[in-house]
């Protein structure tokens, strides 16, 4: 017996919900522009540590911050890709203009089609949840919160990676023409303080990079859907 023969109240389906039972987990846009994305990242995080290696330190020639612990210290060569600031260059400065090109895709398709609403943080909605979900991860709670189709905590995740992509490329248009963006480089403090944002916000993608990793390894199912679409709905 259904809800309705049985007297209960059923709550009509929104046009969004509606949207969603149709459409995969993973629709094909996000998943192009997510291994898209892989690679470029890979591309311009190895190549910007060629271009680091010149100077690598922060901080100007004679003033170098004193906070930072690895004045001086180049990266590994491993790390590195085009084996010599020239080569670095051009790889990086190649793969930023398809990079950019490839968020203008994802954010095109991410708002007009509403993907937005599933998957972006929203404080009124994920706040609570996030919280809940983090208590779990620390053993302080024995359940976590309801299912849905992200926890807080991977919304609030994935707005942050989102938000730092954007960051990244300003600061990198600061570093490369700190002249021409003249405006752009001052709030970053000039073009060391650039300079340190764009290299914080490699450190950090990195790190996110890792925590993705080990929690799709402890889900595998979620790297199948990455891959096939996964159910819809």
């Amino acid at each position: 017996m259904d809800k309705a023969a049985a007297g209960l109240s059923v709550q009509p389906m929104t046009a969004s919900a509606a949207l969603f039972s149709r459409r995969r987990q993973q629709p094909g846009a996000i998943r192009i522009t997510h291994w898209c994305n892989v690679l470029f990242i890979l591309l311009m995080a190895g190549s910007g540590l060629q271009i680091f290696t010149a100077y690598p330190a922060l901080g100007p020639r004679g003033a170098q911050y004193s906070w930072y612990p690895f004045q001086n210290i180049a990266p590994p060569r491993w790390l590195t890709i085009g084996g010599w600031l020239a080569g670095g260059r051009h790889w990086h400065f190649a793969i930023a203009w398809f990079f950019i090109a490839n968020g203008l895709i994802y954010s095109t398709y991410f708002f007009i089609s509403g993907e937005w609403r599933r998957r972006l943080f929203r404080p009124g909605r994920d706040a609570v949840n996030a919280i809940r979900q983090f208590a779990y991860y620390l053993r302080v709670s024995k359940s976590p919160p309801p299912p849905d189709f992200y926890n807080g905590l991977q919304r609030l995740a994935y707005t942050g990676v989102l938000l730092l992509g954007v960051v990244m490329v300003l600061s990198g248009l600061a570093i490369y023409k700190p002249v021409q963006f003249y405006p752009l480089t001052l709030i970053f403090g000039g073009y060391d303080g650039a300079r340190v944002v764009h290299l914080a916000g490699l450190c950090l993608l990195a790190m996110f990079g890792l925590a993705h990793i080990v929690l799709v390894s402890l889900h595998p199912r979620e790297l199948l859907n990455m891959v096939s679409g996964g159910k819809r709905g």
